[in-house]
């Protein structure tokens, strides 16, 4: 195959290269297949991506190689690329970054090796305005998503009476990610705030599983329920993005019935998902995740301590169920 050619993409012309490049050589999958996955997961990645400042994660030489992050956009972009300045205190300088509003700019992203896709939970006419909360569950080994499940299943009834409905996705690499979507006027101090005190209640009532703080000392065989991702200067990872691990593992929703499967079954493998396994989802089910871009919620006006404790279970009701929680059998499976 050529080296360098183009693609006509929705009337646009993209310059594409290297199509047999191995970006994953344990998968043999090339450069032209990441492109593939791109042009046929648009349909519900777009919705994502718009209107959204981009972080590119770049893999010029293959996920076993080096990589760096852009947040500006290159300047050799065509000039259809949509940008958006955005201030950045810590460079103190406006930082142009890319958009990807249409299918040429993600064809055109994924032919610089941008695998992932890191996208801000603003949106960039209102970036000091998040859209949705964000709850990042990453295990430290031997835990796995096993037991990240168990946490996002402790999580969900305490969103739930706060009125808030949450939505899961895996990450992708080790974990699982809940989104609550708002869509309404909020704060990041304000969504910071609550998450960052929902993830001290979680510590406080499930000490064996669960830390809120980064140190990765206290982190072993427990999830970090990671709520500092509640930044306007932090990105994360886009739902359908592909994630750089051996093999071309994909950011995927999931359903509740199927975290609860995942736990019931103590099987990390149902929650694994590559690029063929998400297009026969999408194709199947659609956009799991269209609920976080449309559903308007508001937080509720609330944060003490005191006020957090009544949101969970009562003392006997909580040794009830931790009879049947995840430590054992996760000790178990990974001791």
């Amino acid at each position: 195959m050529a080296q360098s050619s183009q693609l006509e993409v929705d009337g646009r012309k993209v310059a594409v290269s290297k199509l047999d490049k191995l970006m994953y050589p344990d998968a043999d999958f090339t450069k032209g297949q990441v492109i593939d996955y791109y042009v046929r997961i648009a349909p519900v990645l777009l919705p994502h991506l718009r209107g959204r400042p981009l972080t590119m994660k770049r893999y010029p030489h293959g996920v076993n190689g080096m990589f760096f992050y852009e947040k500006n956009c290159p300047t050799h972009r065509p000039e259809w690329v949509t940008t958006a300045p955005v201030w950045s205190e810590g460079n103190n300088r406006w930082m142009d970054y890319c958009v990807v509003q249409d299918l040429p700019t993600l064809v055109w992203a994924a032919n610089l090796a941008d695998l992932e896709l890191h996208t801000s939970l603003s949106l960039a006419k209102t970036i000091h305005r998040p859209t949705m909360m964000v709850f990042d569950l990453d295990p430290g080994p031997p835990a796995d998503i096993v037991v990240c499940c168990q946490v996002a299943l402790w999580l969900r009834p305490v969103l739930e009476k706060l009125g808030l409905e949450s939505f899961p996705k895996t990450s992708g690499s080790k974990g699982l990610q809940l989104y609550v979507p708002l869509n309404t006027p909020v704060t990041y101090e304000q969504t910071k705030g609550l998450a960052h005190g929902l993830a001290q209640l979680l510590e406080r009532e499930h000490p064996e599983l669960v830390v809120s703080e980064l140190k990765k000392s206290l982190r072993a065989n427990k999830v970090f329920v990671d709520w500092s991702q509640n930044d306007q200067h932090k990105t994360t990872v886009c739902v359908y993005s592909l994630r750089a691990k051996s093999r071309p593992t994909v950011s995927a929703p999931v359903s509740w019935q199927e975290v609860e499967a995942c736990l019931r079954k103590q099987d990390a493998g149902l929650l694994q998902f590559e690029t063929d396994a998400v297009l026969k989802r999408a194709e199947g089910s659609g956009d799991l995740f269209e609920l976080v871009l449309k559903l308007k919620q508001k937080l509720p006006k609330l944060g003490a301590d005191t006020q957090l404790a009544e949101l969970v279970p009562a003392k006997a009701a909580r040794s009830a169920a931790r009879k049947s929680s995840a430590k054992p059998r996760a000790a178990r499976r990974r001791g």
